[in-house]
């Protein structure tokens, strides 16, 4: 039985990066006369300078500028009142206290101390959480 002979296909990739590297970089990628500057004035508009492609930009920003309606003008102080800061609506309207509710546990009669000393049975209230927590903007505060 005789095996695949690899010497066409190795001929064939020599022959193939030769064909590659024979090739020049100015007939793959010809340039002109002209320097990149003068590529970039050329192409900014008017010859050079630029200012037509200024004059362009300006116009196309111009159309899509609108003017405000006299209710747009008198509502604005209105719609804006709602993004101002002061102090009141940090505090009380952004950041909410959550509750905190009072946990009650009853202690059961024992013994304590070194000297085996009974302690009768009595109840104790704790809040559940150590400190007080706040809600984020915008979170919900009703009962799920």
């Amino acid at each position: 039985m005789h095996g695949i002979s690899t010497k066409p296909l190795v001929l064939a990739l020599v022959v193939t990066l030769l064909a590659g590297c024979a090739t020049h970089k100015d007939k793959l990628l010809p340039h002109g006369d002209r320097s990149m500057q003068e590529l970039w004035q050329q192409h900014a508009g008017d010859g050079g300078s630029g200012q037509a492609a200024t004059r362009r930009l300006l116009d196309a920003r111009q159309g899509l500028r609108r003017p405000l309606t006299e209710t747009n003008i008198k509502a604005a102080p209105a719609i804006n009142s709602h993004y101002t800061r002061t102090a009141h609506n940090e505090i009380t309207r952004q950041f909410h206290r959550l509750p905190n509710p009072d946990l009650i546990m009853y202690v059961f009669p024992h013994l304590a101390g070194t000297d085996p000393v009974p302690v009768p049975g009595y109840s104790t209230v704790f809040p559940l959480y150590q400190r007080v927590q706040y809600a984020m903007p915008g979170e919900r505060l009703e009962d799920y």
